[in-house]
């Protein structure tokens, strides 16, 4: 049975009439009454019993008409949910991103899509750059929010979002804070809380050059793959740190942040979407990142 014949059926069902299930569904009525015939026939059993003056419904045509009501009903909520779905309004998306993403633009573009698009199941998953390449290319994501350095992922699109420098993360105590705008010449032979270099090569080797060309040398005394606990770690004292500017939304007691008159290369956030694979829910919250990311470049997040 095609879908159209469960709307004979139930048309028919429901006038009790052939006459008047023909005008309901514009069409006349021989083809009708040939058509649930055939059906008849094909399911070996009548629907209907006939006779001059009504139309009534067997057993069997009570249970299939049940069943036409309920399928119909699926196909129209299949039909509008497709319809959200590619309006971006229903439906899963998967993204990851890396930590900073989430301080400089996500924690302030995710209620706005959530407000704007609240039956999108939303799936977050934390990620370096490198995790969230792999990825995109398996097809394991819908979205990511990476540090881009020139890189290409293959299949993917980028988008650049913000660029935001680094600043200096200090122990509230420590000489420089009386430095409005210290330098990375002033860090020579500081205490450094460094990232893993082997977790994020590109940033260890920025960090290297920079301080090469500044003719600074500071004294790597941890490292720290997460924001928390290299932020941890400069509030104990250990050492300072060189962190996203967005890290200012992390006020600890005894961490100070100062910018720096002369620092690393920015960090570079950008979405990168699988070419083919775009839905328009990705492409609504990389919208709404740009938006906030803008918003904040601006002082007005």
């Amino acid at each position: 049975m095609e879908l159209r014949d469960f709307r004979y059926v139930l048309a028919v069902s429901e006038e009790l009439h052939f006459g008047r299930a023909a005008a309901r569904l514009h069409m006349s009525q021989p083809p009708l009454s040939q058509r649930i015939r055939d059906i008849e026939n094909d399911l070996g059993t009548p629907l209907f019993t006939r006779t001059s003056r009504r139309v009534a419904l067997t057993p069997a045509g009570h249970a299939l008409a049940d069943k036409a009501r309920h399928i119909l009903a699926l196909a129209e909520e299949a039909a509008a949910l497709a319809k959200r779905v590619g309006a971006g309004l229903a439906g899963r998306l998967t993204l990851g991103f890396v930590n900073p993403a989430m301080d400089a633009f996500l924690a302030a573009a995710l209620p706005r899509f959530r407000h704007q698009a609240p039956d999108v199941e939303l799936r977050l998953q934390e990620m370096t750059t490198p995790q969230q390449t792999d990825a995109l290319t398996a097809g394991r994501l819908d979205l990511g929010f990476i540090r881009y350095a020139g890189q290409t992922i293959p299949g993917a699109t980028i988008t650049e979002i913000l660029r935001e420098p680094y600043i200096l993360a200090l122990p509230a105590n420590h000489p420089l804070t009386n430095n409005p705008t210290p330098s990375l010449a002033d860090l020579h032979n500081q205490p450094l809380i460094i990232p893993p270099p082997a977790a994020l090569p590109a940033l260890a080797h920025a960090m290297a050059s920079a301080f090469a060309q500044a003719g600074a040398a500071p004294i790597p005394v941890q490292e720290a793959a997460s924001k928390f606990t290299t932020l941890g770690l400069v509030a104990a004292g250990l050492g300072l740190a060189l962190v996203p500017a967005s890290a200012q939304v992390w006020q600890r007691q005894n961490v100070a942040f100062r910018p720096l008159a002369q620092g690393l290369p920015p960090v570079i956030h950008a979405a990168a979407i699988p070419e083919g694979r775009a839905s328009v829910a990705a492409e609504r919250l990389v919208e709404l990142a740009r938006l906030c990311a803008d918003g904040e470049e601006h002082g007005e997040k």
